[in-house]
């Protein structure tokens, strides 16, 4: 459902509200080893994230990167919007052309549509502070 990508930047951005320190910047290296994400690649994910103001960047020696808002600001969706768009969402889940509400030639639009509605729903109403307690409460989960 999501791309890698949007996977990355999810977990890039749940860590960064999990180390919870606005004022401190945290460099790409040490993200990286952290959520065990090639540099380079996330480099360019972390700059996506920075130049639609989910992140704030800095560069030079104590340069990295923070949030650029509250993490109760920032929703799921908001990630998956600028990475992989709303197309998850809203395209046809085996590919056709025509499977919308108002063009539903797909065999399984009527009983994926409610699914698709309700994961939609969860990644809009879902915040990343929330996400960042879950971890925080619960040391099993690993980002």
């Amino acid at each position: 459902m999501l791309s890698n990508t949007c996977k990355y930047a999810i977990r890039a951005v749940i860590y960064l509200a999990h180390v919870d320190d606005i004022t401190k910047k945290i460099g790409i290296k040490k993200i990286s080893e952290n959520l065990k994400i090639p540099t380079p690649f996330l480099g360019k994910i972390l700059q996506i994230l920075a130049k639609n103001k989910i992140l704030s960047s800095t560069k030079g020696p104590n340069g990295g990167f923070s949030l650029g808002k509250p993490a109760n600001k920032i929703s799921l969706m908001d990630i998956v919007d600028i990475i992989d768009g709303d197309e998850s969402f809203n395209a046809c889940v085996i590919g056709l052309l025509s499977c919308t509400i108002e063009e539903t030639n797909c065999p399984i639009h009527e009983k994926y549509a409610p699914i698709r509605e309700q994961a939609k729903q969860l990644f809009i109403h879902q915040n990343i502070a929330e996400l960042a307690e879950s971890i925080d409460k619960n040391p099993k989960i690993k980002i």
